[in-house]
């Protein structure tokens, strides 16, 4: 197999490189001009890819309804250590290439950064890094980001951990490390004529002082001023992360506060971009209130692991009739190796703080471990207990592989189609 020169062969990048400008740029700025003419609004879905399997099913899944595909990788998933997917920029952008590749995808394929910014990579804030070495870090790893082919960044520094606990950062401290991580970039960017990348900046939550509709639009008077005067007059960011009702524990999309924060964006040449859309009850209010982006992560992960549990459970019926030699075990395997992993200690209720893992309810350890096995689907020993549970299963005629995909795909289609994106790779030509 012939690997691409680019992450994609799509028309939307060819004619973005023609005019000189970032493709997700132009995909967007043509969305909304195609918008115009059907009156259709969209979304651009975005999938946090926090496993090789959610890699493929993203991939599937834009393949199917003929769209454009996101991928939002934070520096916790995919950074120059190898996250915890255990892939760096570089492999990252391979992979996804050959993926796209191996089922001839030809769709437009955006590969991003999320949450660039100091203490967001968790071993920065687990052992206090100062903000110099914060920063250092994450110029690298944006500079790698850019060499591999990234086309986006976000541009994150809203959490600051030499503040007092509750403190929230001053809004122009914020602006003030934006500019100088975007200036970071682009100086790299241009010495080394890579092609021009997009950005997205702020955050989705109260600790970066945005969630307020006044200081919203003061963080964009004030960007766009410090941008100037850094003779980063042609940067602007394509998108904006604004505070649109969900979090890490609700689902009810706001389309009245995403309204005012769309046309606030409008002014400035941006689009607003949803965070934490997992599980969203109403995703069709998306498009409708002008949001121009939403990423989707923890669902995908709950989705592989319950598809997981279902396979497993095929397996323990098949292991009753006599049928497998040696039982995965895989839902044991995932449970050790979050526990071990202490990443469930960052999910503990507050009357919880200080309970061993194993004191727990039974319905408690499987949460934690469903949520927190994203960090761990890469370990030597889960990947031996998957592949075991896998051969197990396809031995007695089940594609247990195509099970776990096909779920985490059902999961993206609802989006791809709430987002009216459905075709749109096709559609798109009209303004091209």
């Amino acid at each position: 197999m012939l690997e691409r020169k680019s992450i994609d062969n799509s028309q939307i990048r060819e004619q973005a490189k023609k005019l000189g400008i970032p493709t997700c740029d132009l995909l967007m700025r043509k969305m909304m001009e195609l918008s115009g003419f059907e009156n259709i609004p969209r979304t651009l879905f975005a999938a946090c890819p926090n496993s090789e399997t959610v890699i493929k099913a993203a991939l599937r899944s834009a393949q199917r309804a003929n769209a454009p595909i996101k991928f939002a990788a934070t520096l916790n998933q995919v950074d120059l250590d190898g996250g915890y997917t255990g892939m760096n920029q570089f492999e990252f952008v391979k992979m996804v290439k050959l993926e796209a590749e191996a089922i001839n995808y030809n769709g437009p394929i955006i590969i991003a950064i999320d949450h660039g910014g100091p203490w967001l990579k968790d071993v920065q804030s687990q052992e206090h890094w100062p903000l110099k070495k914060c920063m250092e870090w994450i110029k690298k790893s944006f500079e790698a980001a850019i060499e591999a082919g990234y086309d986006l960044i976000h541009v994150d520094p809203t959490v600051d951990k030499t503040l007092p606990a509750g403190s929230v950062i001053p809004i122009d401290t914020v602006i003030t490390r934006t500019v100088e991580l975007i200036e970071h970039a682009e100086v790299f960017r241009r010495r080394h004529q890579f092609p021009p990348i997009s950005y997205e900046v702020g955050t989705e939550e109260v600790h970066g002082g945005l969630a307020d509709l006044s200081v919203f639009e003061s963080f964009l008077k004030g960007l766009k001023t410090q941008l100037q005067n850094r003779g980063l007059s042609d940067v602007w960011p394509i998108f904006v992360v604004g505070k649109v009702g969900t979090d890490l524990h609700t689902t009810t999309f706001d389309p009245q506060v995403a309204r005012q924060l769309v046309q606030i964006a409008k002014i400035y040449g941006s689009f607003i971009k949803g965070h934490y859309t997992d599980y969203v009850e109403n995703p069709i209010d998306y498009p409708l209130s002008g949001m121009g982006g939403a990423n989707v992560g923890p669902e995908f992960t709950e989705e592989e692991y319950n598809s997981l549990l279902e396979c497993e459970n095929i397996e323990i019926r098949l292991n009753r009739q006599g049928a497998i030699a040696k039982l995965s075990k895989l839902m044991e395997s995932l449970e050790q190796a979050v526990y071990q992993s202490g990443r469930w200690k960052k999910w503990l209720l507050t009357e919880e703080i200080g309970t061993d893992f194993f004191s727990l309810t039974p319905e408690r350890r499987a949460w934690l471990t469903k949520t927190g096995c994203r960090y761990i689907w890469s370990l030597p020993e889960v990947v031996k207990s998957r592949l075991c549970l896998y051969q197990n299963l396809i031995k007695n005629g089940y594609q247990a592989e195509i099970i776990v995909i096909s779920a985490i795909e059902k999961s993206m289609d609802k989006y791809l189609h709430a987002f009216q994106l459905v075709d749109l790779n096709q559609i798109i030509q009209k303004v091209l």
